[in-house]
This record gives structure tokens, C-alpha cells and sequence, in this order.
């Protein structure tokens, strides 16, 4: 099933046309609305757009950056008078100024469709009730699916976060067939359902749409085996308007992109040029539709690959892999390069320990790097048995020396003491700028 079945099946040279098209119109709008851009484009040459004439011509046009977003702070990357702006949103902001981003009327219509192809990739249809455990407020997650979902149709449930009794409640209550929340609340989510004394014959749940964060396979799987749901996995972010630029199908073989209102790229980040068809790099895209903020090859930190060869779905739209991390969350230790989403692999796939765990990095007086990473037991039983819990300890740091080429200390420490969370989980404590 697809939302948009003509467009969602264009053939590759119609879609390149039409990018084409609409990138020369993307670029002359902010040559002509937004001051950054007209100054960068004409310092790099490009000016107007008039002289692009292929896709590949994009390598010419600079990167925007999320230091852009910071500098020009809050409306200087903002292309339409404000008087047409209907909608303001932005990242939660944990380190300095939220990231905005604004939205026009017709900004808002073409998210609400992007978030409708998407969900009805991942299942949906105008038949489910659907909760969405994200939190509301400035936040593009909740109202981005929100919007997208009652376009489709379905029953929509504005839940938002927390309380999780009352979550599980509303589930039972009121016949809820989907979820909607961040990966790691899903997790808790199923956790704390197997725990309530409700049989799970109460829940009518049957599928799950995540995201926010990263949703590695291992997680996924666990989620789909707690809650006897199917979940598809989506992306998103503020600075390109929110979820809805990319969702898994049937298939999950990569998430299709909305190509007709982005083109994505792979670059080499160190180099900024662009890889091999099918390597992994640094994700880039360039909206194509937006009118409020339009973005030119904004540099995303994710990394990823993308296959542009047509899916089993039907759907001829690339699509990228799940993010195997980020350049900005990427752990260097004694050299090596480690993503928390390795680190959560081993564990899920590790009996006895649970998916949650800490990571803690340190720096001695020798300015050596040290990663203590402290998993969290299922069973508390296990720590009255010291030979049990040494193997069990000595087996986790074996499989992180072979999968990361490092080593780890693992501290394995009782049930439900590593925190949860709501929203996006935070894993890492980086105390090596404290010596």
C-alpha cells in the first residue's frame, strides 16, 4: 500500500528531472530570500543557480552546517516574511540556542503528506488508533506525525510522554493499534507491559513507528518480541522540517527517501567530497520544496549509505540505511573509532543483561583514554554468584575487544538502576576534559 503511488514510483530519470528542476529553483530562492546563502553562493560562483545544469553540479554549491543554524539564530536562515509563516519549531536545545525551523502553510501540507507516505509504508491505515508517546511542544516529532497521521486518516491519540502506567492504560483502554515514540521508550514501554500483571491478550497493538534515535535490528527485534508488534523505523530532523524525509516500507531494506522534496548525497566528511555509490559517509541534504527555510546541502552527521536501486516494495525512491552513527557522537578511544549502536548490539544479543548500560570515559594523568561501559543485569540473583558474574562480565569484555578492537572495562550492576528514558536516551559520560 502507498500514500502517493504515482509519485512513489516514478521512474529514476523522471525523478532526477524533477530534482534537477527543483534544485535550480531551490538555490535562485536563496539567492534571492536569504542573505547567507546569496553571499556564499556568489563567493563559490554559483550565484543564481543559472549556471547548475546537472545534479552533479551540487558539489559546487557550500554545506550549511548546524553552526549556521546557531549563528543565525532565530529567524536568519527564515526566506519567506514572517507574516506567511504559520508555525514555529525547535530542537530541545541541550547544548546552547534550539535549533528553528518555520513553516508556511503549503511547508505544512507537504510534511503532513511526507509523514503520511511514510507511515503508510510502515502499516498504517485510516483503520488504526494510533498513540503518540512523544512529547507535544516545540518538538517536530509529535505534531510532524500527528499531522501526517490524521491525513491518512487514522485515529490519532496525542498521548505524549511520560507516566508510563497511564500509557499502558490508554493501550488497554482505548484498543490502540499503534505506537508512536522514540526507540528506547518503546523498549520501556514493553518492558514495564510485561510487568504489569495485564496479560498482553490486552493490548491490541500491532505495529510500532520509531523514531527520533537510531533503532538498531537488535532493538527492534526486542521491541517486536516484548510488545508481538511489527515496528518500522523513520528519520528525520528540525533543521530539515522534521520526520518525513525517509521511512522503512515492507521491506525494511533501507528507509525511502521523499525525493521529489530532498536530495540526498554521501560525502567523505574529512574531504567533503562525494564517495562510491553504495559506500557508507556523511549523509547530506538539500531540501527542495521548502519555502519558510529552505536548507542547501546541510551536512546531517549521520552516517549511513544509500541504494538507488528500486525496492521489492515497488517504491523507486532511494533509500539509506540505517545510521550506523554520527560524526558528532562518534567515540575516539586510544584511537579506535566506537558507536554506542555497536555497543548496543553486543548486549542485546548477550544473555542475562539487559539493553541498558552507560558508557564512561576517562582520561588518567598519563592523558591515557579509558571506557568503563556498566551494563545492567536482568537477574539480581546473578550477583550472589561471583564465578557467574565474573564469566558473564569476562565474556561481555571479550566480545568488545573483538567487534570494537578495544578494551573495556564492564561493570555489571543490578536490575533498573541504569536511568530511562522519555525521550532520546543518553548513554555516554565523557569526563576526559576534567583532568
Amino acid at each position: 500500500m502507498m500514500f502517493q503511488k504515482d509519485i512513489e514510483t516514478m521512474p529514476r530519470e523522471q525523478i532526477n528531472a524533477l530534482q534537477l528542476e527543483r534544485l535550480k529553483q531551490t538555490v535562485k530562492y536563496c539567492y534571492d530570500h536569504v542573505p547567507l546563502y546569496h553571499k556564499r553562493l556568489d563567493e563559490a560562483g554559483v550565484g543564481d543557480g543559472s549556471k547548475i545544469k546537472t545534479l552533479s553540479d551540487i558539489e559546487y554549491i557550500p554545506f550549511t552546517t548546524k553552526d549556521d543554524f546557531r549563528d543565525n539564530y532565530p529567524f536568519g536562515l527564515t526566506a519567506a516574511p514572517m507574516k506567511d509563516i504559520v508555525r514555529i519549531h525547535a530542537s530541545s536545545g541541550t547544548t546552547g540556542k534550539p535549533t528553528v525551523g518555520v513553516y508556511t502553510k503549503e511547508d505544512l501540507k507537504i510534511w503532513a503528506d511526507c509523514v503520511a507516505r511514510v507511515a503508510v509504508a510502515g502499516g498504517v491505515t485510516a483503520d488504526d488508533v494510533i498513540q503518540i508517546s512523544f512529547g507535544y511542544g516545540l518538538f517536530t516529532g509529535a505534531l510532524g506525525l500527528h499531522y501526517g497521521l490524521e491525513n491518512i486518516g487514522a485515529t490519532v491519540i496525542p498521548a505524549s510522554s511520560g507516566n508510563t502506567e497511564k500509557q499502558l492504560m490508554m493501550m488497554r483502554d482505548y484498543g490502540v493499534t499503534g505506537l508512536v515514540a522514540t526507540p528506547s521508550y518503546a523498549l520501556y514501554l514493553s518492558e514495564c507491559a510485561k510487568k504489569s500483571g495485564y496479560p498482553m491478550s490486552d493490548y491490541k497493538l500491532k505495529l510500532g513507528i520509531l523514531g527520533s534515535e537510531p533503532c538498531t535490528v537488535a532493538m527492534r527485534t526486542k521491541i517486536e518480541e516484548n510488545f508481538g508488534i511489527r515496528v518500522s523505523d523513520n528519520y528525520g530532523m528540525t533543521e530539515l522540517g522534521g520526520p518525513g524525509v525517509s521511512g522503512d516500507c515492507e521491506a525494511r531494506d533501507g528507509m525511502h527517501f521523499a525525493e521529489d522534496h530532498f536530495l540526498p548525497e554521501i560525502i567523505d566528511p574529512e574531504t567533503g567530497k562525494h564517495v562510491a555509490e553504495g559506500e557508507y559517509g556523511e549523509l547530506v541534504i538539500t531540501t527542495l520544496t521548502r519555502k519558510g527555510m529552505p536548507v542547501l546541502r546541510y551536512k546531517t552527521r549521520d552516517i549511513t549509505k544509500i541504494d538507488y536501486t528500486p525496492c521489492s516494495c515497488g517504491r523507486t525512491h532511494a533509500r539509506m540505511a540505517k545510521t550506523r552513527g554520527r560524526t558528532d557522537d562518534m567515540l575516539i578511544i586510544k584511537g579506535v573509532n566506537v558507536f554506542p549502536t555497536q555497543i548496543e548490539n553486543i548486549l542485546i544479543e548477550t544473555e542475562n543483561v539487559a539493553p541498558h548500560y552507560k558508557l564512561i570515559i576517562t582520561r588518567d594523568a598519563a592523558f591515557r583514554d579509558h571506557l568503563e561501559i556498566q551494563v545492567e543485569l536482568i537477574n539480581a540473583n546473578i550477583l550472589d554468584n561471583f564465578q557467574a558474574l565474573t564469566e558473564l562480565q569476562r565474556a561481555i569484555e571479550a566480545k568488545m575487544q573483538s567487534i570494537l578492537g578495544l578494551r573495556a572495562k564492564v561493570t555489571l550492576v543490578p536490575p533498573n538502576t541504569v536511568e530511562r528514558f522519555q525521550g532520546k536516551a543518553k548513554r555516554i559520560d565523557d569526563r576526559r576534559n576534567q583532568i
